[in-house]
């Protein structure tokens, strides 16, 4: 095992992703709860906070502007590393000069400046996706993610808890604003030292052919639309089992919110580090598709010590062995599932396909906290915590059903009903379009600009569109595997 670990820190690329990772995670707290802290230490109303979360959504729609930096390359290092080195010296000089503003007196100034480091880093995140994609081969990119993931979760424990300590204890807010744009500077020198990826491919010429051609590539695939499914449905269940841990912890089980934080925080953390280097560990040894299957099964089953703990008399012990266990086997999924977005990018057009995918994978995570809330309320929390795992074996099905397409190194291109396929396509462009004018219209209604009607129709429309379009492409692919394999 300690073999397996020292080769996984001794090969070409660990320390520049160890650094790259770091540097992709640092801004995130520096905008959300390090800045939030800030604010309400500096009296600014809870409203005003509460509008300051949206500077968070840079990262849920950075594919957006993502086939900008695969048809652009900047006129120094090259099309990956030059639009990293220019977003991190954003990065620095956007945090630096957040560092010299004051809440109570600079408030827009500093709302513009904490957009601009969000864009920022969500635009440096899609490039150090695409970097690591063309960089790292097959084999290494497990142990890859899992460097990556001991950097990021490094760097938001630094922004996150110890920036508050302090600026509480020792520096003040501004110093330790400062000190965090210093420590973006080792992340810039990673990226000079890094090398830029060598093997020739074909780049998108034009900005149409940027953002069309990286969709045409991955729909014309075969299995395409098994793999969606399997990015949305594969940490369904370890999603709904962190969406409510804390208020579990809390309300349901009866831990006090200092024993949580400790616990839940400082040792969930450390879980989860521990979790990412062993499962990309594991990974030198394993195929893609076992380790998928190994630690999809171990984070499916990891729920049940929550379920353990809502049916056992309280004690530290045991909530800090079901928060260890939990956050250990989905640091190890983690890794795979990192793993699984790499092997399925172009190299042509890396950054706008991974960009794509992880917004995608962010689906389950987003949107099971009302669903989350009411099942809860219908079963209570042991009811809620069994479902978790029952959550998690659809996307360990369709994982099984997808072992084809994930051992082999390329996928095929698409030769069965072309005709079902484009009406699939159609029925899942129809249902985002929909959501689309309901987000639109809501930040309408939301800002008092327009009245509109009643906007949960079109939601539900929207909702349902995509349902059946995800479903009816997953059910051609399936069907056209079994015909191949018959054949």
């Amino acid at each position: 095992m300690d073999n397996h670990l020292l080769r996984m820190f001794t090969q070409r690329n660990a320390v520049l992703l160890l650094l790259l990772g770091f540097a992709s995670g640092l801004p995130l707290a520096l905008t959300s709860g390090t800045l939030q802290a800030w604010m309400t230490v500096e009296g600014v109303d809870l409203k005003t906070i509460g509008f300051f979360s949206l500077v968070g959504q840079a990262y849920v729609f950075k594919f957006l502007w993502s086939p900008l930096m695969d048809r652009f390359t900047p006129p120094f290092l090259g099309r990956r590393r030059g639009w990293l080195f220019i977003s991190q010296l954003l990065l620095i000089g956007g945090i630096a000069l957040m560092g010299s503003m004051e809440p109570s007196r600079h408030l827009t100034l500093l709302a513009a400046l904490a957009v601009l480091v969000a864009f920022c880093s969500a635009s440096q995140d899609i490039v150090f996706d695409a970097w690591k994609t063309d960089i790292l081969p097959p084999e290494e990119r497990g142990s890859g993610a899992a460097v990556t993931v001991l950097g990021y979760r490094l760097a938001m424990l630094v922004s996150g808890g110890l920036a508050l300590w302090l600026a509480d204890r020792y520096l003040g807010w501004q110093a330790t604003y400062w000190l965090m744009a210093l420590m973006m500077v080792p992340g810039l020198i990673a990226t000079l030292l890094a090398r830029e990826p060598t093997d020739v491919v074909a780049r998108p010429q034009t900005l149409e052919e940027a953002v069309v051609a990286p969709l045409r590539d991955f729909f014309n695939r075969n299995n395409a639309w098994l793999m969606l499914s399997l990015i949305v449905l594969y940490k369904l269940g370890d999603a709904f089992a962190a969406s409510l841990t804390t208020t579990f912890l809390i309300r349901g089980v009866g831990f006090s919110a200092g024993d949580v934080g400790l616990v839940n925080k400082s040792l969930g953390l450390l879980a989860t580090i521990i979790g990412a280097l062993y499962g990309g560990m594991l990974m030198q040894r394993l195929s893609l598709f076992r380790a998928l299957m190994l630690f999809g099964v171990l984070q499916a089953f990891s729920n049940l010590a929550y379920w353990l703990l809502s049916v056992t008399p309280p004690h530290m012990w045991s909530m800090a062995s079901a928060v260890f266990a939990e956050n250990l086997c989905g640091g190890m999924g983690t890794a795979a599932f990192v793993a699984l977005l790499m092997s399925l990018c172009n190299r042509s057009f890396s950054a706008t396909q991974f960009a794509l995918l992880s917004a995608l994978s962010a689906v389950g995570r987003v949107y099971v906290g009302p669903a989350a809330g009411w099942l809860v309320e219908l079963w209570g929390w042991p009811g809620f915590y069994a479902f978790s795992v029952v959550a998690a074996l659809p996307g360990l099905l369709l994982l099984s059903v997808s072992k084809q397409s994930l051992l082999q190194p390329q996928f095929t291109p698409r030769q069965h009903w072309p005709s079902a396929y484009r009406w699939a396509l159609r029925l899942l462009a129809a249902g985002a379009g929909l959501l689309a004018i309901w987000l639109v219209a809501l930040a309408l209604e939301a800002g008092a600009i327009i009245a509109l009607p009643p906007l949960l129709p079109l939601f539900n429309v929207g909702c349902l569109l995509l349902f059946i379009g995800i479903f009816t492409g997953t059910l051609l692919d399936y069907l056209a595997q079994r015909k191949l394999l018959s054949a």
